[in-house]
Parts: C-alpha cells; structure tokens; sequence
C-alpha cells in the first residue's frame, strides 16, 4: 500500500482588504474547505477558473502561507509554522513562468547547487557538483549546459531546468503550478511525459494545478473541481471526466476540446460573471449562473456528497 504523503482537512485561507477610516475590511474568501489527500507516486489534479483559489491553495501546501483554518498533514506530521524550516525539503514547487522563476545571473550549475547549499551545508563542492549533474542528466540537460545562463536556453529546457533544481533536495511532494501553460503546444508533451518519467522513478506525489482539461486528462490520477475557492467535485479522473456530476464541471469539460471529432460535445455557455470571493451568493455559489437553479439552491449550500463520487449539488447530473 502507497504511502500517503500530504492530507489536507477543511483547509480556508480567508484575507482582510479594504477598510479605512469609516468602513470596515471585507474578507476575501480565497479558499474554503478543500479536503484531500495524494499518495506517493499519485497525482491529484485542482481545476478550475482563475479566481477559484488553486494557486491559495498552492502557498498552502509550500508553507509559503499560513491557513486561517483546517489542518495540514505533511509525511505524517502536521504542518505548524514552527514546522515550516523542517518540513519544506519534503515539498518543492514549479511555477508557471520559467523565465521568470531563474535567476538570469546565476549559472545552470549555480541555480541547482544553491538549494544545497542552503539546506545541506555538509555537503562538500564536489558533491553538490555531482548532485547536480546527475539532476540535469535525469531531466534531459547534457553536461556542457551545467556552465551556461538561462537566456541560452528555450523555454523547454528552462521549465526542464526548474524541475531539476526543485528535485535537488529530493522532495516526497512537488507542486505543479500551471507547469506547461507558458510553453508551446510542442514542448508542452515533452515536459509532461518527463514529470509523469520522474515521478515513476522517484516515486514523487504531485499536485498538479491547471485550467486545461485536456492536459489533466493525461497525467491526473484524481480531480478537485474547485469554484469560488470551494470544492465542488472531487472523485477519480476516470469517473469525473467520463461521468461528471455537478453542473460546473459539465460545463468545463463541454469546453474542452476534443481531438475525435465524433465525440464533440455540444459548448454550455455559461451566463454571466464570477462572483466576487468578497461577496459570495448565499446558497450555492454556483446557482447565479447554473441551468439547474432551484429555489432551495439560493437558501442552501449544498455540501461535498454522493456517490459514486463527492458533488456539491442538489441536483447532480445523472
């Protein structure tokens, strides 16, 4: 049986904007009850619109925020600030942009020795060259780039680059945020067959956070639908994208296209806008613009139920 290696209970991030003088802060509600839990060698998959609070998430599980509520559970242990020093090396994270994420003055070999310097001063030059070396060996870099800058390189071998220095303390969870958005179609297999190469060696957990449906039908395990910063479905891949049951999700994967051309799916439009997270709908967040919207949708928040996988919907789909 896998090792479970980070559970997530009811975790919220809530944040205080605006106030002054005469009006009091409103609470933006980043984040609201998102439960789960990925076992080594796993990937769960967050979706969802921009605004639904993947990337909240995200600063979570890296300890680079602190949650307003629920518990966090990293390698068996829960996650407390005072933990934050000692618990880091077990989750390292990708971000979106590979430009953005290198130090453009740093060299290849200098960008991947700094994490051990940082974290395992015992270790000797030689052994952190070796370290190195062998990282960008495993994620397809050949040995005369180890002196070279990250402007010498395409955007590719860059995000190829980031995945090494984020593997060089040999994390049990890597945060994927949006890790191939940025890059072209072509490349953006290559990366993706080479997470999903790593993580069978490595036996790594992933949490892989994207709005492209189609990417995470090919390297997710589970899915988290999320809207408005709150799960509205989380099941197995294979059940959610073959059989989805809230509303929302239908509609996402209506959106996604889909390359057989017999198995194209009528579009749902959805009516207007996002919600702000400051001012949430009562009820359910989603019956402003759900086709199915009954009375009993805009008194009550329906809650994450039902088989064969959780939806937070009165009416699910059948």
């Amino acid at each position: 049986m896998s090792e479970t290696v980070v559970t997530a209970t009811h975790l919220s991030r809530f944040y205080e904007s605006g106030g002054g003088l005469f009006s009091k802060p409103q609470t933006v509600r980043a984040l609201s009850e998102a439960s789960f839990s990925i076992e080594a060698g796993k990937t769960l998959a967050v979706v969802g619109e921009s605004g639904c609070g993947k990337s909240t998430l995200a600063r979570l599980v890296t300890m680079i925020e602190e949650p307003t509520s629920g518990t966090l559970n990293i390698g068996g242990q829960e996650v407390t600030p005072d933990k934050w020093a000692s618990l880091r090396d077990s989750v390292q994270i990708v971000f979106q942009d590979p430009y953005g994420s290198l130090n453009l003055r740093q060299r290849i070999g200098q960008i991947l020795e700094e994490p051990l310097k940082i974290n395992r001063p015992e270790m000797s030059a030689k052994e952190r060259r070796e370290k190195a070396s062998e990282m960008m060996r495993l994620v397809g870099m050949r040995p005369e780039h180890y002196d070279r800058y990250p402007h010498m390189f395409s955007g590719g071998q860059r995000q190829r680059i980031a995945v090494a220095r984020a593997l060089m303390l040999e994390p049990k969870l890597l945060v994927l945020d949006e890790p191939v958005s940025a890059l072209d179609l072509s490349i953006q297999s290559q990366i993706l067959n080479l997470l999903l190469d790593l993580q069978e060696r490595m036996h790594l957990a992933y949490l892989f956070i994207s709005h492209d449906l189609s990417v995470v039908r090919h390297v997710a395990d589970d899915v988290v639908v999320m809207y408005l910063g709150r799960p509205v479905e989380t099941g197995p891949k294979e059940e959610v994208f073959s059989a989805p049951r809230h509303p929302y999700t239908k509609a996402l994967l209506s959106a996604t296209p889909k390359a057989d051309p017999r198995n194209r799916s009528t579009r749902i439009k959805l009516e207007g806008e996002l919600p702000s997270p400051m001012a949430i709908p009562e009820g359910c967040p989603f019956a402003p613009r759900c086709w199915k919207t009954q009375d009993r949708c805009r008194a009550e928040r329906p809650e994450l139920t039902g088989e064969p996988h959780p939806a937070a919907c009165f009416f699910p789909e059948n």
